[in-house]
């Protein structure tokens, strides 16, 4: 199982969010490629950079930041928050950017997921699913949907989607535990690849999502606050 050390950048700097509300913002370091330049230390090899201010104003904002982590480390990442256009994907993609993350627009617009696909493989986009009460939520979390997360994903892995970040948004930032349940319904719902994101506390939460078969599994808050060793997490996941 893959561990992807998470960044969420608002106002340039790292932060965390708790259960998405972007009024708990909280910064967890001064600098986003001196933090990931310690995660490749540790001995990560892919990161999670989240444009926390591109996905409120739809657009992509902390561009220069995740640029810098992808040019100036080994690190494999991906980036995703207020990617809305094709002109959006490209421009990472041939920016050193190895994965692009889309999520409102695969429940808004998923023509536009399947024309991403057609153009840069279903290995360059991945799709985040964010749900609340296990159906799928948009633009930073504020909108709600009737869509079920697994109906959703069907239709991505229809498209060609081979990856898919599953957030509870209820866990997250909380150290509160990834919702097994949710995450492995997913699993069997779907061929994809699947990562949990939210909730990852501590070793006993990476070996559970690892037990369950999961692609991956991304650890924000739970690196930043102590409660998980990054190193330890990456060698039980061997």
């Amino acid at each position: 199982m893959i561990i992807f050390p998470a960044i969420d950048i608002m106002g340039g700097k790292p932060v965390r969010l708790y259960k998405g509300e972007f009024s708990t913002a909280q910064r967890v370091a001064e600098d986003a490629l001196e933090t990931a330049r310690q995660f490749q230390k540790a001995g990560a090899e892919w990161i999670h950079m989240v444009d926390l201010d591109g996905s409120l104003k739809k657009e992509r904002v902390n561009t220069d930041v995740f640029l810098s982590v992808a040019q100036n480390t080994d690190l494999k990442v991906e980036v995703g928050g207020g990617i809305r256009t094709l002109d959006d994907i490209e421009f990472y993609v041939t920016h050193g950017v190895e994965r692009v993350i889309l999520g409102s627009v695969a429940l808004k617009n998923p023509q536009l997921v399947r024309e991403a696909v057609n153009l840069f493989t279903g290995e360059k986009i991945v799709v985040g699913i964010d749900a609340k009460h296990g159906y799928a939520a948009a633009e930073g979390w504020t909108e709600s949907s009737d869509v079920y997360f697994t109906e959703l994903a069907k239709q991505m892995e229809d498209i060609g989607i081979k990856t898919i970040i599953y957030t509870d948004i209820s866990k997250d930032g909380t150290l509160s535990g990834p919702n097994i349940k949710q995450l492995t319904e997913l699993n069997n719902a779907v061929s994809c690849n699947v990562v949990a994101s939210g909730g990852v506390t501590d070793l006993n939460d990476i070996i559970a999502l690892r037990n369950e078969g999961l692609y991956g599994a991304i650890c924000g808050k739970s690196i930043y606050s102590g409660t998980l060793e990054l190193r330890d997490a990456i060698e039980v996941c061997k």
